[in-house]
């Protein structure tokens, strides 16, 4: 059931918000024959003229947010500040939820095979592939990172070409750019390997680890039942079917 349940998610079908989507039909009509009563001679109360319904809100909270974003994109912009480098190169990373973090404190590189222009300043965009990662030279980046992307590479979605290793040339370039004493930044969905083509992947904790090569300073996760698990070991996530990994990599 849970794996049917982020099939259907990723298909963009949320049983959740429908389930609360229907329960809000009574509220919604209640409050469209209330809105039509009260707006009667009201000045400057505006007739209604479309619908567009929203039925689900009412029954969640504040806090119903992505887990694997939320607790991924905080994790990684937290232990970037501590460290405070000179010069931070992200991969394929969301832009408006991690790297606009980064941007509140420090100046970002961002890499992507999309071409992204004139976005704001204090972001600069270059167009490469990140399975070789050519424009950088080994061991000259101090501080790297690359949230939830690895788990596209290789499959075509966002126009680059299909690989099946692409996912792990990709981990191999990053730690081969990490200069001694960096850091390299990890996420992506973690659990029992699996396949859903083109969407993404998800990987092993144990062949990221394999994959990387370098030692692993800290991990933390996020698990199927949304709850974040801070400072803890591989094993939590290695059997989740959609769980989050993060993972910090140094190179001595």
């Amino acid at each position: 059931m849970r794996l049917l349940y982020h099939v259907l998610i990723q298909l963009g079908f949320d049983p959740r918000k429908t389930v609360r989507s229907l329960r809000g039909i009574p509220a919604f009509l209640r409050d469209l024959r209330d809105y039509k009563r009260r707006a009667r001679g009201v000045p400057g109360a505006m007739p209604i003229t479309a619908l567009y319904p929203i039925m689900h809100e009412r029954y969640v909270s504040n806090g119903d947010l992505d887990p694997h974003y939320f607790y991924m994109d905080l994790w990684a912009a937290r232990r970037i500040y501590a460290r405070r480098p000179e010069r931070h190169v992200d991969i394929g990373s969301s832009i408006s939820g991690f790297v606009s973090h980064l941007l509140t404190f420090m100046s970002v590189e961002l890499v992507d095979v999309r071409p992204s222009e004139g976005l704001i300043d204090g972001l600069s965009t270059l167009v490469a592939d990140g399975t070789t990662l050519t424009p950088y030279a080994d061991g000259s980046v101090d501080s790297i990172s690359s949230l939830h992307a690895a788990e596209h590479f290789g499959l075509g979605r966002y126009g680059d070409p299909v690989n099946p290793i692409g996912h792990i040339q990709f981990m191999k370039s990053l730690a081969r750019v990490v200069k001694p004493g960096g850091r390299l930044y990890f996420a992506v969905p973690c659990g029992k390997e699996r396949l859903m083509f083109n969407a993404q992947r998800v990987i092993s904790p144990h062949t990221i680890v394999e994959a990387v090569g370098l030692p692993l300073v800290s991990f933390s996760c996020v698990t199927d039942d949304r709850k974040f698990h801070r400072d803890c070991g591989i094993e939590v996530v290695e059997n989740e079917v959609f769980g989050c990994g993060m993972f910090e990599f140094t190179k001595n």
